[in-house]
């Protein structure tokens, strides 16, 4: 008789932590998620408790489904995070062709699926929300044109420079764990919570790719940290390597894209802040009662205090 596994508290929809508190304290392996682990525990159950139905969300409100500035701020996120999960997909290929043992290749083959799989949930709630299938194309290339051009295009730049022309597995590694999963995962939980009661469906996708992106922090982290212990002289070029790339970012317009999406989420707080009530944000904080500076500012908080615990946790603290 096959032994049936308990469920790594990581890929429990009902245990796993927040992904502020998992990407900050989380440590895993790639040898232990490989590619047994990631068949039983994310395909066999993490997602296939979606599939069967357990576990489910209400659909999109109204507020969020008819045009209006709801609309346009869930649109204006999920095209961009589209893109940014695709680009990390075609990314990762030249981590698992850089891989340098079995277990590297097989964690980083998951996590390319993984980011694959995100891309589409993005895109697949999108039409959810009410955006015509045959529109979903030119909303993505709009974000694709604005947005993704000056934040995402000039990362990918960057990384693929690391991965494709250096063929630098360890930097490449140390760029995807701090820039990309370290950066956006806070401002993914700021999402969750923020669509949480507005369009549930959406605040659990966010849910799903936020169980995953702790995992591929933790590793990714693990990998560094192992690398470093046995190469410590590999720190000065990894330290660099890392400051090369928070110059880049603090360069990039982010702020000025976020205060976008988030002007458009206060007009629609404005508009339909009574289906919020007494919903908390963080503790001791209402949702209606939050403004754009305020919501920014926690993100900014959340991601410089993640990227110091991974950073640490690396054995490269001090570089922010």
């Amino acid at each position: 008789m096959t032994q049936l596994h308990a469920v790594p508290v990581e890929t429990d929809w009902d245990a796993a932590p927040g992904v502020l508190e998992g990407a900050r304290s989380l440590e895993l392996t790639p040898a232990a998620c490989d590619l047994p682990y990631w068949i039983e525990h994310v395909a066999g159950s993490m997602l296939r408790r979606l599939a069967d139905g357990t576990v489910r969300a209400d659909a999109p409100t109204e507020a969020v489904t008819r045009p209006g500035p709801l609309h346009d701020a869930l649109v204006d996120e999920f095209t961009f995070r589209t893109l940014a999960e695709e680009k990390a997909a075609r990314a990762l290929s030249f981590l698992v062709f850089h891989a340098p043992d079995n277990d590297c290749l097989e964690f980083f083959s998951t996590q390319l699926v993984d980011e694959a799989r995100h891309a589409r949930v993005f895109r697949e709630h999108l039409l959810e929300a009410g955006v015509p299938a045959d529109g979903l194309a030119g909303a993505i290339a709009r974000t694709a044109a604005s947005s993704g051009a000056a934040v995402l295009d000039p990362l990918e730049e960057f990384g693929l420079h690391v991965l494709r022309d250096q063929g630098d597995f360890y930097g490449g590694v140390l760029v995807l764990t701090v820039l990309v999963e370290g950066v956006l995962a806070p401002a993914a939980e700021l999402s969750e919570r923020k669509w949480k009661l507005l369009d549930p469906s959406a605040a659990l996708v966010e849910r799903g790719a936020n169980m995953d992106e702790i995992r591929h922090l933790a590793v990714g982290s693990a990998v560094i940290r192992d690398h470093l212990t046995r190469h410590p002289d590999q720190r000065p070029r990894l330290l660099s390597l890392i400051q090369e790339g928070r110059s880049l970012w603090e360069r990039l317009p982010m702020a000025e894209v976020l205060f976008r999406r988030e002007s458009l989420f206060q007009e629609g707080l404005a508009e339909h802040g009574h289906l919020l009530g007494d919903y908390e944000i963080w503790p001791g904080r209402r949702l209606v009662d939050t403004g754009v500076q305020e919501r920014m500012e926690a993100a900014e908080r959340w991601s410089r205090e993640t990227q110091e615990a991974r950073l640490a946790y690396m054995l490269l603290d001090g570089v922010l």
